[in-house]
């Protein structure tokens, strides 16, 4: 499926294009890319060069343009030939070729991990955890070695970088701590694992034992996912009214909420840099002389929209440095008198390194926003709420492409929705009846309005669904009510295939649930509910009780309050159990909320999800 690429994808193709474009000029010439298949020993005859360029050089100047490069990188990426195209890539990019440690690496893959993304990561990690008691025995990483990766392996570092990121993500209540074995091990890493799947990381092919082993790109690729969803969470319209301010001449306030948060940030820096007369196109080739960085920094260091925050003057003297490693240090050191020294060190600056620049942007943004919500603007900006955001995790953990920021201007061409229906098992004609992107223009619309019918001719025929009132223009207008309505279920379905294979098939639903869990907790002397609306529920007790009948002596009841509850104390318990059910390896995305509330919808998705867990051990 030739889908855009996802952010990952485009950053190791920016890297890639980087490396091949060795002057730097924003193109690719002929001779550096007949140079670079000639240098990893595999030159490519004039006859075969040639038709490849006029294929994809659509605009005929003899140049490759990063939009270019990226249908050459991607029809190559599995192509046996481009095996050695590839690691002359890496080693190009200044990353490590390592021998692959997954399933696949045994039939000879390759897999690479950065050392600039080792160390960045390491120093960022003891920077923020270095104060936690639970950490000292672990910390400080030593960013020169593997340190790292082992690190990692008892899922402590990991349940707290987690929370850090996303905060109370984890009850803490519910990390093993001291005594570590095998199996209090196991319960931290699917503790760790099923949390980062609950705030959107995708961990589709990372079990526990690749952490507990250290798998380094694993490792990486994890941390990453984690510290980006931190990073973000305040980058949008709907939670940071000032980005505002962002607007452009004529363009609505629509158009600037559907933007990625990689987009507002360059957005952002563009916005601060037009003062003295510059703009960037990117976060790689164009910030590597430091010049745009030294000019953001002395527009945002006085921000008086943020409090407890103090002016700083910053030196520019630095900017005029001829040594571009001498001068980015300069630069970081202003940067580090803002509080903003971070992810970056001076030659990840000079060599572009998009991912870890794209992250000191972000800090900058985080601390220093310098923005002012417009005035005489009457927004009516809706916050996400918890159930979108469920929705939205749970679609980004399962690895749409491209990963959804915003609920539904990234669902109005239906891509990610018939991408969620391939992963629970309805087939999907791709070749005959999707439009893929780009869209343009007013033909550009019809195109996604008949995505938007094809999925729901898929959910009323193949999935059986119950979309009545629905239209495509509802999916492609981007109704909320309507959309949450399919979404809903679409994950009510990916919940019930984990039960298919434990014998229930198509027939698991919710009087078979609530069938099983009665069963198991009269078993195991526990009372038992009438339903996933049972008012017992708002306690926790039910599903603390179920876990406890799971898997025994599991949980610590002198942490759970019973008696005459406030909803103080419910929803202390509501996060325990979720917490709990992560931990015994229950792929939970609902959250403690719902469990305080008894949301009918999601309190059936915990209860399915144990089911499986329980009829595993069965």
């Amino acid at each position: 499926m030739s889908t855009k690429p996802s952010s990952e994808e485009m950053e190791e193709i920016m890297e890639s294009f980087r490396a091949v474009d060795v002057d730097n000029s924003g193109s690719i010439s002929v001779s550096e890319l007949g140079d670079l298949f000639q240098q990893v020993g595999m030159p490519l005859p004039g006859y075969k060069l040639r038709p490849l360029l006029q294929k994809l050089d659509k605009n005929d100047d003899s140049k490759i343009s990063l939009e270019e490069f990226t249908a050459i990188f991607r029809d190559m990426k599995d192509d046996i030939s481009a095996q050695s195209f590839r690691k002359a890539l890496i080693k190009k990019k200044g990353v490590v070729a390592i021998g692959g440690t997954s399933e696949r690496s045994s039939e000879g893959t390759q897999h690479s991990i950065s050392e600039a993304e080792r160390i960045s990561f390491a120093n960022y990690i003891n920077s923020s955890l270095g104060k936690d008691p639970d950490c000292k025995r672990l910390l400080p990483i030593d960013p020169k070695t593997a340190a790292l990766f082992a690190a990692m392996s008892d899922g402590i570092l990991l349940c707290k970088f987690i929370n850090l990121s996303v905060p109370n993500t984890i009850d803490e209540r519910t990390i093993n701590k001291k005594k570590l074995n095998e199996f209090t091990t196991q319960e931290n890493l699917n503790l760790a694992l099923n949390s980062a799947s609950s705030i959107g990381c995708q961990v589709v092919n990372i079990g526990a034992q690749d952490l507990k082993e250290g798998k380094p790109h694993l490792v990486l690729g994890l941390l990453w996912q984690i510290i980006k969803i931190g990073l973000f969470a305040n980058i949008g319209l709907s939670n940071n009214a000032a980005i505002g301010a962002l607007l452009e001449e004529g363009e609505s306030l629509a158009e600037l909420m559907k933007l990625s948060p990689e987009e507002l940030l360059l957005r952002w820096v563009n916005f601060h840099l037009k003062k003295v007369g510059m703009s960037i196109s990117n976060l790689s080739s164009d910030i590597q002389d430091s010049k745009a960085y030294f000019h953001l920094l002395e527009q945002i260091a006085s921000d008086g929209n943020k409090e407890n925050v103090s002016n700083v003057t910053i030196d520019m003297s630095g900017i005029n440095e001829k040594d571009l490693a001498k001068r980015a240090e300069c630069m970081l050191q202003q940067a580090d008198r803002l509080g903003c020294r971070q992810f970056v060190t001076a030659a990840d600056v000079v060599s572009g390194n998009s991912k870890l620049n794209l992250a000191f942007v972000a800090t900058l943004f985080n601390n220093r926003p310098a923005l002012t919500k417009p005035e005489n603007q009457d927004w009516d900006l809706k916050s996400e709420t918890r159930e979108e955001r469920t929705f939205r995790n749970w679609m980004n953990s399962l690895g749409v492409s491209p990963r959804v920021h915003h609920m539904y201007s990234d669902l109005t061409d239906a891509m990610a929705i018939l991408q969620l229906y391939e992963k629970t098992n309805v087939k999907v004609d791709w070749d005959n009846k999707v439009n893929l992107p780009p869209y343009k223009g007013a033909s550009g619309n019809i195109r996604k309005i008949e995505n938007c019918n094809y999925a729901l001719e898929l959910g009323k025929g193949k999935a059986n669904f119950s979309l009545v009132g629905i239209a495509g223009t509802d999916l492609s207008d981007g109704n909320s009510t309507l959309t949450l309505a399919l979404l809903w279920q679409l994950m009510r379905r990916y919940t019930l295939k984990l039960l298919e294979h434990l014998g229930q098939g198509e027939a698991a639903g919710e009087k078979l649930i609530v069938s099983w869990v009665n069963k198991t907790l009269s078993k195991a002397g526990k009372s038992s509910i009438n339903s996933f609306k049972d008012n017992s529920i708002s306690t926790s007790t039910p599903v603390l009780d179920l876990i406890e009948a799971i898997k025994p002596s599991s949980v610590n009841f002198e942490l759970v309050k019973t008696g005459s509850l406030s909803d103080e104390d419910k929803l202390d318990n509501a996060k325990y159990a979720i917490s709990m059910a992560r931990k015994i390896g229950a792929k939970v995305y609902a959250l403690p909320e719902d469990l305080l509330e008894v949301n009918q919808k999601m309190v059936m998705t915990i209860f399915a999800c144990l089911m499986a867990r329980g009829m595993m051990k069965a």
